[in-house]
């Protein structure tokens, strides 16, 4: 394995350019201390050259949000027949797109929270207020809004009065094209990452997330001291259970390869809510992959050494 060379690729042009780039130093890092030799490529007009002309073994996608996680890089690496690690492009495009990852687990009998999307266009043809108006009748306050696409957090906000709507669905509008709207569930908000190993995928220890401002939003991931993390969560054995296999479950209903991180969020009857699905897990310092490998004993190195393996022979 240390005549191993792979490329992690980090960057890209999408919102999370700056996080993405943190991620792909420390994975870099990590590799190196196991012995792999590792070039940082950011995925820019030079990769489809790089891919051509000077092949890795691997590639490690360390890209968050747009074509990172949306299939798109994916799509390029398989078209180029190169080894990665990550879900392949027809799982992402399902996970990527939040809506539909609900949708298709609440038809495997998974539990989420209410939710409608609605598309900006909606708003602006059909008039914004009878709109919001109605998704309060429907859903009831207080609301979380996300962008239905995209990752870190970004646009999404905890709506706890109808007179902030029309504010919180621009600044959400800001980063998407349409906006899930979910019934805001009060409770234990947990992340559990997965990764793939010979008998097939295992949840590491579930990471509870305490945001000082009350909302796991952007600043509150990416600023050191916002949030507190319990790692493992403090959770009883059968709530710690529940949502590892919650998050199994997630992984394998929506193909997903590798590694992937499902939210969660444990409500006060113990009900395990889905919320949503990554399949580029952060690997930053604030970041909760790394926390997770640590309390359970591992190295992220010697974790993404055996997939860059797997992805190499399979």
């Amino acid at each position: 394995m240390s005549e191993r060379w792979v490329a992690v690729l980090s960057g890209g042009l999408s919102h999370e350019r700056e996080v993405s780039l943190r991620s792909g130093r420390r994975l870099s890092a990590a590799l190196r201390s196991v012995g792999l030799t590792v070039e940082e490529w950011d995925a820019d007009s030079n990769l489809v050259g790089r891919l051509r002309d000077h092949r890795p073994d691997a590639v490690v996608v360390a890209l968050h949000g747009g074509e990172g996680e949306n299939g798109s890089v994916q799509t390029v690496l398989e078209m180029f027949g190169v080894p990665y690690v990550g879900t392949d492009s027809r799982a992402c495009r399902r996970a990527w797109d939040k809506p539909t990852a609900k949708a298709e687990l609440v038809r495997a009998g998974l539990t989420t929270p209410e939710w409608v999307v609605l598309p900006h266009a909606t708003f602006r043809e059909l008039g914004a207020q009878p709109v919001l108006d109605a998704m309060v009748d429907t859903l009831g306050l207080p609301l979380m809004l996300k962008p239905d696409q995209g990752g870190s957090a970004l646009g999404a906000q905890v709506v706890r009065d109808a007179g902030q709507l029309p504010a919180a669905m621009v600044g959400c509008l800001a980063y998407g094209e349409a906006v899930l709207a979910e019934k805001y569930v009060e409770g234990v908000e947990v992340a559990v990452s997965v990764v793939d190993g010979p008998d097939g995928p295992r949840a590491l220890p579930a990471v509870e997330i305490v945001p000082e401002s009350g909302v796991y939003d952007y600043t509150a991931r990416y600023t050191a001291g916002l949030t507190d993390f319990h790692t493992p969560a403090r959770l009883d054995a059968s709530a710690a259970k529940a949502v590892g296999e919650l998050a199994v479950e997630a992984h394998r209903l929506l193909g997903l390869r590798d590694v992937s991180r499902t939210d969660a969020i444990i409500a006060a009857d113990g009900t395990v809510h889905f919320l949503e699905v990554t399949v580029s897990p952060g690997l930053t310092e604030t970041s909760l992959l790394p926390m997770a490998a640590e309390a359970a004993g591992e190295s992220l190195g010697e974790i993404y050494a055996a997939l860059i393996e797997r992805a190499v022979t399979r």
